[in-house]
This record gives structure tokens, C-alpha cells and sequence, in this order.
């Protein structure tokens, strides 16, 4: 499995931006500093997402939102889950239901 190095820091990846706004290509940054061409790419695509001038996917505040959503719905369904079996639980002991069988005895 590849390693995975810390992110860039924003300032870098700014700068990298900046240089292919100003005539620099992709291939070129990535010969002379670390990132891959396609990683410069990406970076200038969701630069051009968050200020509006490409709608062809998420800008990074709805990145992030999405980030918050799924992190709450997994935490609700964890917590309804355990609703549903403390609900259970407290059924059983009450004897308000019968306790579940095999056999059933009358």
C-alpha cells in the first residue's frame, strides 16, 4: 500500500495555482517542485470550482458540507441503533414482551 505524505500546505498549493494562471504547465511545476502535474491540475480545477468559474462538480465548502452530513447521518444511525436495542432490552425486562424462543409454549 503507497504511503501517504502530509497535505500541502494552502500557501503552496496557492503559489502552484498562481504559476499556472500565469503561463506555467502542469508538467512543468511538477519537474522542478514535488506535486505530480495531475495533482497541480486538480488544484487549479477546484480553484476555478470555488470561485465560479467551473460548475462541473463541488466547490469546497459543499465538499465540506457533505464531509459534516455524512459524518452526522452515520452518527444518528449509530445512536437510533442503540435506541433500538436499549428499547428492546428495557421491553424484555419489563416483561411487556414475551422473551424470544425457538418453541413456543402456551
Amino acid at each position: 500500500m503507497p504511503q501517504s505524505r502530509p497535505p500541502y500546505p494552502a500557501a503552496f498549493r496557492e503559489q502552484m495555482i498562481e504559476l499556472v494562471r500565469t503561463g506555467r504547465t502542469p508538467e512543468e511545476l511538477a519537474q522542478e517542485f514535488e506535486p505530480t502535474a495531475q495533482t497541480i491540475r486538480n488544484w487549479v480545477a477546484q480553484a476555478e470550482r470555488d470561485s465560479g468559474r467551473r460548475s462541473d462538480g463541488p466547490s469546497s465548502a459543499e465538499q465540506e458540507e457533505l464531509r459534516r452530513l455524512r459524518r452526522e447521518v452515520k452518527r444518528l444511525r449509530e445512536e437510533r441503533e442503540i435506541l433500538s436495542k436499549a428499547a428492546a432490552w428495557f421491553a424484555r425486562e419489563t416483561d411487556s414482551v414475551p422473551p424470544k424462543s425457538s418453541s413456543s409454549s402456551k
